[in-house]
């Protein structure tokens, strides 16, 4: 019986997709996110790593096929964290970060927010995006507790200070109509958010720029360590947390301002 094309010959901790154009990065993140993976019973994990450690050992049983093997590797990767073989709470997965986040982004955007439901939703909002951090954070070497805590409570403080600053200042512009001071209101949590992002990455790898971080070559080797290189990588790391949270921040208030004026008119 012949696979369908879409199964490459299985290779153990690679992509199924070709990762070398967009399409296929674009697939493999999908994949990475998708929430099927979160009703998975324990005794379908646990031949799903039976089935991978029989590959690796190379006693597969005859008749297991290359879908069987990028499923199940899948299945583990989506519940069993890689360096602690632990698995991780099922909100804190990247498969349960849409389902689980959701319900907080509609909270962001709620009109008409008073201080106490700005503060809870920016706190909240921060609060499940630092146990996602921890829960998929790379612990092939440790790293202290505390500087976890510490990206926390600047992200948490930046959020809420920024939003609730920002309410303010909006609340007391008098030429404002109250129709543009809503419109305006609605925005607001896209900064907060965004310099929350940044100043929780700034905080979480500061010591990058003082230690620099390893350079390799085309083969994949250490060659040495560059703070040039940590640089970079943090900037475009703060960049890609800014523009992240913009489809979902940005495109909601936009889409009910043209229904409002759509259904003013009418």
């Amino acid at each position: 019986m012949t696979e369908p094309v879409e199964y490459p010959p299985f290779g153990l901790g690679k992509s199924r997709f070709d990762q070398g154009v967009f399409y296929g990065r674009l697939r493999h993140f999908l994949d990475v996110i998708d929430p099927r993976t979160l009703f998975v019973s324990e005794s379908r994990l646990h031949d799903c790593i039976k089935l991978l450690d029989q590959f690796k050992k190379g006693t597969l049983p005859p008749g297991v096929t290359n879908a069987q093997l990028w499923d199940a590797q899948k299945v583990k990767q989506a519940i069993i964290h890689p360096d602690t073989g632990e698995k991780i709470p099922m909100p804190f997965r990247m498969s349960g970060f849409v389902p689980f986040g959701t319900p907080v982004v509609v909270g962001l955007l709620l009109p008409n927010q008073t201080l106490a439901s700005t503060i809870f939703w920016q706190w909240l909002n921060q609060s499940h995006n630092a146990c996602v951090n921890y829960c998929n954070r790379n612990a092939t070497r440790p790293a202290p507790i505390s500087r976890f805590f510490q990206g926390y409570l600047g992200a948490v403080s930046s959020a809420v200070t920024i939003a609730v600053g920002l309410n303010i200042l909006i609340k007391r512009a008098e030429h404002f109509s109250p129709t543009t001071r809503l419109l305006v209101q609605r925005f607001i949590p896209f900064p907060a958010v965004a310099s929350a992002n940044v100043c929780n990455v700034l905080l979480m790898r500061h010591t990058e720029l003082s230690e620099g971080i390893s350079v390799l070559d085309d083969k994949g080797n250490v060659v040495g360590t560059s703070k040039l290189a940590a640089r970079h990588a943090l900037m475009e790391t703060a960049l890609t947390r800014v523009v992240l949270p913009m489809p979902i921040l940005l495109l909601p208030p936009i889409v009910m301002a043209i229904l409002e004026k759509c259904v003013c008119v009418c």
